[in-house]
This record gives structure tokens, C-alpha cells and sequence, in this order.
């Protein structure tokens, strides 16, 4: 009775999410989980990637080098596994977002009574991974649906007769911290309300909230608030400093 019922609730789980996975190309692993203390304890993460494989995903690691035609960031997902609160049972469930953190999937939640860390999360994690299994994925194609919006600026022509135009004076930004080469590469975890960077230690080096344009975040470094801004194809981290505006390049990989 208790199989029929999981064969019952992956149908439903396949039925109600596999025509919204299936808009997406590839699937990004983070390198480490947020109820874990270390990059890829009890190898979850290794894991995580060979079971997306496996269930007909392409997935790359957050520090790898992705070929081109995945460069478009909203055209892929970001896996993620969450734990649950149990007494004397370990719980996870999987849960896949878009570029923006909103939740496209989650799956059922894979259950263990195994007392060893790593036992428990594998047979839990194995378990939740079956209703990714039966979303039976395969990419529509659909990769327009994922382009994000380009801003308009509508450009004023300056008027015939003779005005006196009053001007408010902007200086340049200074530009500083040009970041170049892979070791200073930050990669970029979806969360609630937005991205966190972390480096290569992992570390989370800067926090981003949304705003309502794709290509500028509100961003934290430390006590330091600005603004994480894209201009020419880069990623700039704008603040004020002694009432001169900073303006440093960022390397970012979403």
C-alpha cells in the first residue's frame, strides 16, 4: 500500500513539473549545502550531480568553467537540498530554482532512520531523488522564454529654441579593484531574496537582494551597502566613499 501510494504521489510530482523543468538547459551544484559545515561533506554533492546526470539532466559544479551555450544564467536551474526537522530521522528534499530563487520544483522528502551522518543523508537523499527521476526530464528548447528583458532608454533631443538648462553635476565613479583571472571568481548561490557570492574557500564575500531590473541588485560586502550593477557585460559593485562614488569591477558567475 505504502509503495502504491509513493508511485501515486510521483505520478502527481511528474504531472504538476515537468513542463516547467523541461524550459531549462542545465542544472547548477552548489559546492556545499547550507545545514553542512564543509565543501562537499559526506560527498551530498557529488552525489546531487551524478543523480541529475542520471536522471537526464546536464549539470555542472558552481566552480566550473560551463561551456557558452550555457552562459544565459536564467536559462538554467540551481539545485539545492534542504533539511528537514525530524526526531531520530533524518529528512532532505531537493528543491530546483530559477535564476531569480523562485522554487520550480521540490521534491518528496527522502526519509532515513540510519544513525551515521553519512548513511543517512545518502539513503535520504537517494529517496527524495526519485520524484526527479519521475519528472522524466528533457529540454523543450524554449531557450527565449529564459532571455532577460533589455532596458529601454529613451534618448530626449535637446529642444530648438534657447533655454537655460540647470544640470545636476555627476562625477565620474572611480573605478578600483579591476579583478582579473579565475582565482578571483565569485560564484553566485540563489537564496530567498536573491544571490550570495562566495569565493573559492567557500566564503560568502557579498549578499544581493532583487530589485525589480534583472541586471542591478542591492549589495552588501561586509558594513559596506551599494548596489551590484551589469554595464557592458560587467558585473560593477557601486557605492559611496567619503561622498566619492567607487565603482569596482566584480568577476561574477551566475
Amino acid at each position: 500500500m505504502k509503495k502504491q501510494f509513493l508511485l501515486l504521489l510521483l505520478l502527481v510530482v511528474s504531472y504538476s513539473y515537468s513542463q516547467s523543468v523541461n524550459d531549462y538547459k542545465a542544472v547548477i551544484v552548489p559546492l556545499k549545502y547550507d545545514f553542512l559545515n564543509g565543501e562537499n561533506q559526506f560527498r551530498l554533492n557529488t552525489l546531487t550531480k551524478f543523480n541529475l546526470n542520471k536522471a537526464g539532466f546536464v549539470s555542472f559544479y558552481a566552480s566550473e568553467t560551463i561551456p557558452a551555450e550555457y552562459n544565459e544564467r536564467c536559462s538554467l536551474l540551481y539545485v539545492d537540498v534542504v533539511k528537514d526537522n525530524g526526531f531520530l530521522t533524518t529528512k532532505l528534499f531537493i528543491t530546483l530554482k530559477d535564476c531569480y530563487g523562485k522554487i520550480i520544483f521540490q521534491s518528496i522528502i527522502g526519509k532515513s532512520k540510519e544513525k551515521e551522518y553519512k548513511v543517512a543523508y545518502t539513503e535520504a537523499l537517494n529517496e527524495a531523488f526519485k520524484s526527479v527521476y519521475a519528472l522524466q526530464y528533457k529540454y523543450n528548447g524554449n531557450v527565449a522564454a529564459k532571455v532577460e528583458p533589455v532596458i529601454q532608454t529613451e534618448v530626449v533631443k535637446p529642444m530648438a529654441s534657447p533655454v537655460a538648462v540647470v544640470k545636476n553635476v555627476v562625477s565620474e565613479p572611480v573605478v578600483v579593484n579591476t579583478v582579473v583571472g579565475d582565482s578571483n571568481l565569485l560564484y553566485a548561490q540563489p537564496t530567498a531574496t536573491g544571490f550570495q557570492l562566495i569565493d573559492s574557500t567557500p566564503k560568502v564575500v557579498m549578499k544581493l537582494f532583487k530589485t525589480s531590473q534583472p541586471n542591478s541588485f542591492i549589495a552588501m560586502k561586509d558594513t559596506v551597502q551599494g548596489s551590484l550593477i551589469l554595464k557592458d557585460n560587467q558585473w560593477y559593485f557601486e557605492y559611496y566613499q567619503n561622498d566619492k562614488l567607487i565603482s569596482e569591477k566584480v568577476d561574477v558567475k551566475f
